[in-house]
């Protein structure tokens, strides 16, 4: 009997070992699924999604002793979850689903269907969860990935309609064909062979053959002579002809009398000229030399490349000529940040805001703080943020990912040699006070590190965080512990060591620097509350009476830090604003404490419907210097069309390339048409909108076309979300203010607009594209979905751009660059499937279309 309740006891300790040891278990015998199942769940702004987790293993999967990880961009309402599991949020958009007591053992080839209720809306795959791995109690350092994960795509209605008001529709091939409709196919030979398009161009008789022959000729531009010099040798494999004898082909670089980056081309068969008063306006003829050739010259070496005879006096519209990148988010590589600067270069952008901190990530070495890259720059799976921080973004439970990675001094000084070369100036950005997770973690791990070596003072020199801090606070990314407290000290010391390293490495490489952007943005109420050394400096500090009052403190004292080191201040929207009341509720304004200390601002927000649609112009009007960064029209990270297969998010509303390009800088209420929920809106909905004066027209130095990485996980996926975008960006930073944006009469200038457009889309089809192929390396750009209608039983198919290939198949099968090529209606009956492609093969996303 003893002998029996021996085994019995045995047994049952085997098979408990069995459901806790499971790190046997081979997690690519996991799979999992997740599904929208219905936006506005039961009338609320909020969505019923599904995870199914199956068994595909011959063996059962343990009710016990394991949890999985993920990254989700919403709240998810943690007493919703069911499927005897729970959902805990970690922090950001952290996310951890384990077994409940009651949870069932999966047995082989059995699924569990876990429903979940979050906040806001899923519409496209981006919002689906991410980097999704399983972690074994046994083994609580190892994450393994989920590989077997898929995303069921959304089709009903009731998967896309965000909430009851939500009256924009899902992109389909017909309204793709409307959209199409007004563009005119231009012949090649009669497009502006310059881009973006110079204030005076005129083609002359004639063609100049460049070829080795040719030698550059220059006594005041040295360094735009080695450059060009390096140009011409990339396309012809050899260096140009230097012996300058009379009568050779050549091109000159001559000094002129024209102001800023103003230049002149001139191309004659014999010879060619560029002539500026400064360096940056050779620079910019030579990047128009550069546009004026014909694209397939940048495909292979070159034995000869005949460029056409024309003239061109050109200047640009705007002085600040943007693009910002995020690398905070996720990492972009240097090599990557290099041929983004040739690419800007090339379309004559001349300023690089450097988005290089925030929540995820800090990824700039800053000599004598090595934990705000050993730690900050770093993501991988831990609960603590001690040795690194936590997956974001999907980054998963490896730290080598794209969620890792930063910039040596020495990488970033090559940036700004790289940057300086090209005549673009590179704005560093220290996120602050808010988005600042990554420096506050790195500086508390600093702080642990030096206290067990008994050095307090030390420890405490660059602490961010009050530990005794009892605040509750959560940002719009679900973040906390992420604000830097601006009552200590040792906030300004940390800040001003890191603009000190970093005004030192602009000295280094010769590099100019004028500000530093320190962010600003998106500081969640409740913030700083509960911080014993935030009531004390209210308590002894007479300009705080309060906690609004610790914003302007908090600028106020970073301007002066700038101010000491000869820069001026620059930031998001925010910093330019004051919080008071107005019939007893809270509104903002912009700020006249700081209207005269030389700040600079971006504005993003002017969201249609949202109420603040003027702010820009507000802010300008009043008398801060604003970069227009509107997330309607310039932020790139937001999806070209609401479609569940496009990337991007789209909160700001969807943005293909037509929204940088109808963007009309001084007066985009003009061509405001519809709202964030889809509404039409018409001139009588900005009628209470303060318009920007000619004033605040001074105000306005320039615009930025704008990436935030949290969706952008390659470079592959970097330069789809920025081509062709950036080139309508380019269009309307530097092009004058075109016809169709001042013409009062709408009918006009609707027929204006049309002609401008099809001329952009053309040359952007037939030339810039084209040479965005092979341009230094090529660039993955997006390649538009083809737009078909049915009219009498006839397919008719167009194209965004005038020069794509139109393929199609009739057989069911996936078109590839043998297929059938579009050039009439097609009246075949049954499913039809569109593709279309560049010339050298690389193909869009399929359209089908059913010909019944």
């Amino acid at each position: 009997m003893k002998y029996n309740l021996f085994f019995l006891l045995f047994a049952i300790h085997v098979c408990a070992s069995a459901q806790t040891n499971n790190s046997a278990f081979n997690s690519n015998d996991l799979s999992l699924q997740w599904e929208v199942v219905e936006n506005n769940y039961k009338g609320k702004r909020e969505f019923l999604s599904a995870f199914t987790l199956t068994n595909g293993s011959k063996q059962q999967f343990s009710s016990k002793g394991w949890s999985i990880y993920f990254n989700f961009p919403r709240i998810i309402n943690a007493a919703s979850v069911t499927g005897n599991v729970r959902i805990e949020h970690i922090n950001g958009d952290f996310y951890k689903l384990s077994p409940e007591t009651d949870f069932k053992p999966l047995l082989p080839r059995q699924s569990v269907r876990i429903n979940f209720i979050a906040g806001a809306w899923g519409v496209s795959i981006s919002d689906a969860p991410a980097g999704i791995y399983i972690v074994w109690d046994n083994a609580p350092e190892k994450g393994f990935v989920l590989n077997n994960y898929v995303v069921k795509p959304s089709t009903q209605h009731k998967q896309f309609q965000r909430y009851a008001g939500d009256k924009m529709e899902v992109i389909t091939p017909q309204k793709v064909y409307e959209q199409n409709k007004s563009i005119t196919d231009i012949a090649a030979a009669d497009l502006t062979k310059v881009f973006p398009t110079p204030a005076s161009y005129v083609e002359a008789n004639g063609i100049f053959i460049l070829d080795h022959s040719v030698s550059i000729l220059t006594t005041n531009f040295p360094v735009e002579k080695e450059y060009l010099a390096s140009e011409l040798k990339n396309l012809l494999g050899k260096e140009e002809n230097n012996s300058n004898a009379v009568g050779s082909k050549a091109i000159e670089l001559k000094k002129n009398d024209l102001q800023g980056e103003a230049y002149q081309l001139s191309i004659a068969p014999d010879k060619i000229s560029i002539a500026a008063g400064t360096a940056a306006g050779i620079f910019y003829g030579i990047q128009s030399l550069k546009t004026a050739m014909p694209a397939n010259a940048f495909k292979r070496v070159q034995t000869a490349i005949n460029i056409p005879a024309m003239e061109v006096i050109d200047s640009p519209r705007f002085i600040h000529r943007a693009f910002m990148l995020d690398v905070a988010r996720n990492f972009h590589s240097k090599q990557q940040i290099f041929k983004l600067l040739d690419l800007m270069a090339l379309y004559k952008l001349n300023v690089f805001h450097f988005h290089f901190s925030d929540d995820e990530g800090w990824r700039l070495q800053i000599p004598g703080l090595p934990e705000l890259t050993q730690i900050g720059a770093k993501r991988g799976h831990t609960l603590k943020d001690e040795a690194f921080l936590h997956p974001s973004f999907g980054s998963g439970p490896d730290v080598a990912s794209f969620g890792s990675g930063f910039y040596s001094k020495q990488d970033f000084m090559d940036i700004l040699k790289y940057a300086n070369e090209r005549h673009i100036k590179v704005i560093p950005e220290i996120e602050t006070p808010g988005h600042a997770r990554a420096a506050v973690a790195s500086m508390t791990a600093r702080y642990h590190r030096l206290i067990k070596e008994g050095k307090k003072v030390e420890a405490e020199e660059y602490l961010l965080y009050d530990a005794a801090d009892t605040s509750k606070y959560k940002s719009v990314q679900g973040w906390y512990k992420n604000i830097m407290n601006v009552a200590l000290p040792s906030t300004y010391t940390f800040l001003e060591k890191v603009v000190d390293e970093i005004v030192l490495m602009y000295k280094e490489t010769g590099a100019p620097l004028q500000t530093i952007h320190f962010g600003g943005d998106e500081v969640p109420g409740g913030v700083w509350e509960g911080s014993p050394v935030v009531q004390q400096l209210i308590k002894t500090n007479s300009s705080v009476n309060n906690i609004n009052d610790l914003w302007y403190y908090f600028f106020g004292n970073v301007n002066k830090l700038l101010q000491k080191k000869g820069l001026y201040l620059y930031g998001w929207e925010e910093i330019a604003m004051r919080k008071t009341m107005l019939d007893a509720k809270p509104v903002y304004i912009p700020n006249p404490q700081f209207v005269n200390q030389n700040f600079q601002v971006d504005v993003w927000n002017n969201v249609i419907g949202w109420g603040a649609e003027d702010l820009p112009y507000q802010l300008a009007n009043a008398g801060y210097k604003v970069i227009l960064s509107p997330v309607t029209n310039m932020y790139f990270d937001m999806a070209y069309q609401k479609v569940f297969e496009e990337p991007g998010y789209y909160w700001g509303g969807y943005l293909d390339v037509d929204k940088p390009f109808n963007f009309i800088p001084f007066d985009y209420f003009k061509n405001s048409t519809e709202d964030i929920n889809g509404n039409k809106v018409t001139p009588i909905f900005f009628a209470n909108k303060e318009r920007l004066t000619d004033y605040g027209k001074q105000n306005i130095p320039g615009i930025q076309g704008l990436l935030w990485s949290e969706t952008i996980k390659s470079p592959q996926q970097m330069e789809y979300m920025i081509l062709p975008k950036l080139l309508a960006l380019a269009e309307r930073a530097w092009a004058k203010d075109p016809d169709w944006a001042t013409e009062k009469d709408s009918s006009k200038a609707a027929a204006l607009y049309n002609k401008a457009w099809s001329q952009f889309v053309n040359v952007a089809g037939k030339r810039e594209l084209p040479r965005l192929d092979y341009y230094a390396g090529g660039f993955m750009y997006r390649i538009p979905t083809a737009g078909a209608i049915i009219n009498k039983g006839i397919v008719a198919v167009n194209t965004q751009f005038p020069g794509l290939q139109i393929r199609y198949t009739t057989n069911g099968t996936e078109p590839n660059f043998n297929s059938s090529l579009y050039t009439l209606p097609i009246n075949t009956k049954g499913l039809i499937k569109i593709k279309l492609f560049t010339a050298g093969g690389r193909g869009g996303r399929t359209i089908e279309i059913n010909n019944r």
